[in-house]
């Protein structure tokens, strides 16, 4: 493959991912009753997240590359069985920050990754929107990590409270 058809294909699975991120920000976003600063968090990543999406589709359209449907659909079933595996066990908020995290530290190593293959590419114009989402990956991946022990320690309080939900 060419730089350009790397890079591409590296738009395409990034725009794909941050729909998966979509799904899943959504999913989480709902089900966060008992953590207010953890709701909030999340609601303003999935609002930055969705202007990622924004910023994705003009690169992609200015590069005249075509989408594919199947890497969208594909995402969004996957973030889907991810949100209804999340449901059920106890301790969904721990392990949904958890699975956050993670997630967004593939979301940094995607975008520095990608930002490079722009470089390669000679596509200089995408990279300030590239290092934008990047920077705001880094600030949900900094937060989390930040917030961890505190929720951590919120969820091991509420489940020793009787008659307090600690799942959500």
């Amino acid at each position: 493959m060419t730089d350009v058809e790397n890079y591409h294909d590296w738009l395409r699975d990034a725009h794909a991912m941050e729909k998966q991120a979509e799904s899943m920000l959504k999913s989480m976003a709902k089900r966060v009753n008992n953590y207010p600063e953890l709701g909030t968090r999340i609601e303003q990543h999935l609002y930055e997240t969705r202007q990622q999406i924004t910023l994705l589709d003009g690169i992609i359209s200015r590069n005249q590359i075509s989408r594919s449907v199947l890497k969208d659909s594909m995402s969004k079933i996957a973030a889907l069985g991810q949100s209804i595996g999340g449901m059920f066990p106890e301790d969904e908020i721990v392990k949904g920050v958890i699975s956050s995290y993670v997630f967004e530290q593939f979301e940094i190593a995607c975008y520095t990754s990608l930002i490079t293959a722009a470089e390669k590419a000679g596509d200089a114009h995408s990279i300030p929107e590239l290092q934008r989402i990047l920077a705001e990956e880094r600030g949900m991946a900094d937060w989390l990590l930040h917030h961890i022990p505190d929720i951590t320690e919120q969820y091991i309080l509420r489940s020793q409270t009787p008659g307090v939900d600690a799942k959500r």
